[in-house]
């Protein structure tokens, strides 16, 4: 008999356009954020499952270290919900430190 219960994860490997500052990005499965600007969008309940009836975007507040790797918060803009998502190779260092200013959340 087959589970009713979703999957935690579903890898999809998926390219969008950030909608924050209009660079295409190249998916690979595990793509959650533009690495220009960081913005994300708010699609999944689950990461991949792509069910979030929201869709607003997710603007990164802050970001910190945990257990070695970056972590980076983000905030909706449309339903003030939060996300954390571990940050990327290619990910904008900059914004990064900038962001590792903002002592949100830590």
């Amino acid at each position: 008999m087959l589970s009713a219960v979703a999957k935690k994860f579903q890898r999809r490997v998926e390219s969008f356009t950030c909608e924050h500052c209009g660079k295409h990005v190249q998916g690979n499965g595990y793509t959650n954020h533009c690495p220009a600007c960081l913005w994300s969008k708010h699609v999944d309940i689950n990461p991949g499952d792509r069910l979030e009836p929201c869709r607003g975007l997710l603007e990164p507040i802050s970001a910190y270290i945990k257990a070695g790797e970056v972590i980076i918060l983000h905030r909706c803009l449309v339903c003030k919900a939060e996300r954390r998502n571990k940050s990327a190779s290619g990910d904008n260092d900059e914004v990064i430190f900038n962001l590792m200013q903002n002592p949100h959340h830590r």
